[in-house]
């Protein structure tokens, strides 16, 4: 086929395109910023929702994930300019909680480069600008697919302040939202935009998809949600339309599997719930429509939404929505009603695999979860908003107050909302305005209020928590745990160690419990208990690295000081970058007599952080036993100009300094 004859018939394909999807007044597709109504109803769309996100930026990081991601993740908290690559392999070829989310855990490593793990205002600025590019891609796209710039606005509107955003946006653990979000979107804004056009940059779409799989593991719906735009431009999906997802379904099924096997692997799979496998369907079915409820009339929105002990009943008539749906899809698919099959198909499509009829994590519903799959609905809404407002000069003004209205008391319930998400004690203490007898909520809330030295209302917690779940050995160890934090005398030692006990008896292969009552025994100044403790809980969980640091701490007060160093080197392959432990190792190995062996040692500890001034002391003072002056001097100036003040006088004059 000569050049001529495939321009031809590409310039016919796009013409045929653009005559079957669905019209808008303007002939021409507006262009990126020039075109006014191309940006100003999409600047309005941001400055809206950036004023109902802002208050997010006060927030503080809670005690449900936060902490496991980033503030307490090694890969993030240690990576500096000279680790920056090993760590950024560490991250991309690890997991976090059962999750693979490398791209957004690398985030957390850039911006505790940036702004540091004490300073989470930035961290939630962050989510709020992604959440911002996703309303923009919004908008340019529900303008490709034919709205009006009145029915954009009002889509890029509900998917920008829905009050389910909230847990998206405020939650920076759901960094992986947002950050999905812009990739994901971005890719079927090209899409739609190389379908309408004719030039489909697939290597683009497929960079962008890879990095939103690297984001969430929710992006392996993207070749579904092209799909479904396939039929909305064309009014149908051919064999060709699905032999050209091939490559973009593979990577789907590669990242998928990839996903089930990880969440197995580590636990993840298994739910709060303990309902059969058939049962599961229904909270699949109830989900279902309580997401559609939600998208309506927002209410009773919880970060939590825990299992029932028992599946209740309301749940089985729902299972009548499956036939409902896909007949629904039938019908409008066979009949071309477009917008119908494009919205009803394009939410169930991504929301399908987050009806947790596989089964994971605490709670049958999820607010996040409609962070994609709420556009199908929303744009079904922007449509007729469109169509009807163009049509009837009666209905306008209803419809542009009726519009105002519903926007002003979303964006009055989201800026509500952000509030929940303020620190860890707000966020419980909602979940435990609607769920009482659930014992997450009351556990969470009391480590945060053990933290910030509440001390009678976390016991409060702890105890509900223990009512509620007398055989939960995890509420036991956290209790334990306070008494042994506040003990200023034998007696409330005494109530840690009886706690401590009651934890071992009800999970007896829990060597954290173990490696906790060895610490309350060395407290109690019992040592033969305190390391025997620690080595059962060592045997029962070889990688606790502070079972490994407690033994060496009994170790050296024994005298035994190669016994100290072999726990030392133990946790240290765990936990390499603890400069406090490599100093440790270099003051074992110098009482060893091993001073050439104790240099290394407090070189990696200064590496880690150079601030410190006895590191720098010490290993100067080792120099000079070594006999290397020179050395010595330079480590020893440094130390005092660090502000150290107890340099041996002998050492210092013989120094000259």
């Amino acid at each position: 086929m000569s050049k001529k004859s495939a321009k031809s018939n590409q310039k016919k394909r796009s013409k045929e395109l653009k005559k079957n999807a669905p019209q808008r007044t303007e002939a021409k597709l507006p262009a990126f910023w020039t075109e006014k109504k191309g940006i100003v109803p999409a600047i309005i769309a941001i400055l809206i929702t950036f004023v109902c996100f802002f208050n997010t930026t006060k927030n503080e990081f809670v005690n449900w994930d936060d902490d496991r991601n980033f503030y307490e993740n090694e890969n993030v908290f240690t990576t500096n300019a000279d680790n920056f690559w090993s760590n950024t392999y560490e991250i991309f070829s690890s997991t976090v909680i059962g999750n693979y989310n490398p791209l957004t855990i690398w985030t957390f490593a850039i911006e505790n480069r940036l702004y540091g793990i004490d300073n989470p205002g930035p961290w939630h600025g962050t989510n709020v600008i992604l959440h911002l590019l996703c309303v923009l891609f919004v908008y340019r796209f529900s303008l490709l697919l034919g709205l009006r710039w009145q029915g954009s606005l009002l889509v890029a509107l509900l998917f920008g302040i829905h009050p389910m955003r909230v847990e998206s946006v405020a939650w920076v653990t759901e960094r992986k939202d947002v950050l999905f979000g812009v990739f994901y979107l971005s890719a079927l804004y090209l899409y739609i935009k190389g379908k309408l056009t004719g030039k489909v940059r697939h290597i683009a779409i497929m960079l962008l998809f890879l990095l939103s799989l690297f984001s969430k593991i929710q992006a392996v719906i993207l070749p579904l949600s092209m799909l479904v735009i396939d039929f909305y431009l064309s009014g149908k999906i051919t064999k060709k339309d699905i032999l050209h997802k091939a490559p973009y379904l593979i990577l789907s099924i590669v990242f998928g599997l990839l996903g089930v096997f990880i969440l197995d692997d580590q636990g993840s799979l298994e739910s709060a719930a303990t309902y059969p496998a058939w049962q599961r369907i229904f909270v699949g079915s109830y989900s279902y429509l309580i997401y559609i409820i939600k998208a309506i009339v927002p209410y009773r929105l919880s970060p939590l939404y825990p299992y029932a002990p028992e599946l209740p009943t309301y749940y089985y008539p729902t299972i009548l929505l499956g036939p409902a749906v896909i007949y629904s899809l039938y019908y409008t698919y066979k009949n071309d009603l477009r917008v119908w099959f494009f919205g009803i198909s394009f939410f169930t499509v991504n929301i399908m695999f987050l009806l947790q009829i596989l089964g994971a994590g605490q709670g049958f519903l999820a607010d996040r979860f409609t962070y994609i799959a709420y556009f199908g609905l929303f744009f079904i809404v922007g449509y007729f908003f469109d169509k009807f407002l163009h049509e009837s000069s009666k209905l306008k003004p209803v419809l542009i107050v009726g519009a105002v209205l519903i926007m002003s008391v979303f964006g009055y319930i989201t800026i509500n909302q952000n509030q929940v998400w303020k620190n860890s004690d707000t966020l419980w203490s909602h979940v435990l305005k609607y769920y009482q007898n659930s014992t997450l909520p009351y556990g969470n809330r009391a480590n945060y209020l053990r933290s910030v030295g509440r001390i009678q209302e976390a016991l409060s917690d702890y105890s509900k928590t223990i009512a509620l779940k007398p055989d939960g050995e995890q509420a036991y160890n956290s209790r334990a745990r306070l008494y042994f934090d506040i003990a200023k005398t034998q007696d409330t030692l005494l109530l840690a160690l009886n706690d401590y006990n009651k934890a071992i008896q009800l999970a007896p292969e829990n060597g954290e419990f173990y490696v906790n009552r060895g610490a309350t025994y060395a407290r109690l100044g019992d040592a033969a208990n305190a390391i025997n403790d620690m080595s059962l809980g060592i045997k029962y969980k070889p990688d606790h690295a502070v079972g490994y640091l407690n033994r060496s701490v009994m170790y050296n007060q024994q005298g035994n000081v190669q016994a100290a160093l072999q726990d030392i080197n133990s946790y240290l392959r765990l936990k390499p970058y603890n400069a406090d432990i490599w100093y440790e190792k270099g003051r074992a190995l110098r009482m060893l007599n091993r001073l050439k062996d104790a240099i290394p040692a407090y070189s990696r500890a200064i590496k880690i952080n150079v601030g410190k001034a006895i590191y720098h002391y010490e290993r100067g003072r080792t120099y000079y036993y070594l006999g290397k002056k020179a050395e010595a001097k330079v480590d020893i100036i440094n130390a005092v100009n660090l502000g150290y003040k107890s340099v041996d006088p002998l050492i210092k004059s013989d120094l000259g300094i």
